[in-house]
């Protein structure tokens, strides 16, 4: 099914996106010009109406954007693993001991080591999608990883102790 939105200039106040749910829920957010946002819940019986507005600073408005990308990418990347044989996801947490604490992703090397592929970083309530070869990891960061099961062990070694033969 394809996701249908609607978008509306809001003369004087900015735009507004709408998003008809499966189940004919309307939802949408109001992107004023001043760089506010309101999420706006509309009326089951009135799609005009609204029953709900709430405002969102920009914190909040980014926590539910990951919280929405992050529940859809783990999403995809299940549905990967079982269109792709062989192919897993995992959660790599790294622990405080691990050379890599205050390093970048790019001296790991995995993916040249390992073939798998770093694809987000949870760190605390944040997602961090496709984070770049710059990036710096912290103790208790939890890497998602794509790739074999070797691939996936390798990783483990690299971030546990710097050794992608374990």
């Amino acid at each position: 099914m394809r996701v249908r939105v609607e978008q509306t200039t809001l003369p004087g106040i900015g735009v507004r996106h709408d998003v008809v749910t499966e189940s004919g829920r309307r939802v949408g957010v109001v992107s004023h010009r001043t760089g506010r946002r309101d999420l706006v819940i509309y009326d089951e019986d009135d799609p005009d109406a609204s029953t709900e507005d709430i405002p969102l600073t920009d914190d909040e408005a980014e926590a539910l954007a990951d919280i929405l990308g992050a529940s859809l990418m783990l999403g995809q990347l299940a549905g990967l693993r079982q269109q792709a044989a062989g192919l897993l996801t995992e959660q790599i947490a790294i622990p405080a001991g691990s050379t890599y604490v205050g390093r970048s992703l790019g001296d790991t090397k995995a993916r040249t080591r390992t073939s798998a592929s770093i694809v987000a970083i949870l760190r605390d309530r944040e997602v961090i999608a496709s984070p770049g070869p710059q990036f710096r990891f912290e103790a208790g960061d939890v890497v998602v990883v794509v790739g074999t099961r070797k691939g996936l062990d390798g990783v483990t070694a690299i971030l546990a102790d710097g050794d992608p033969d374990g």
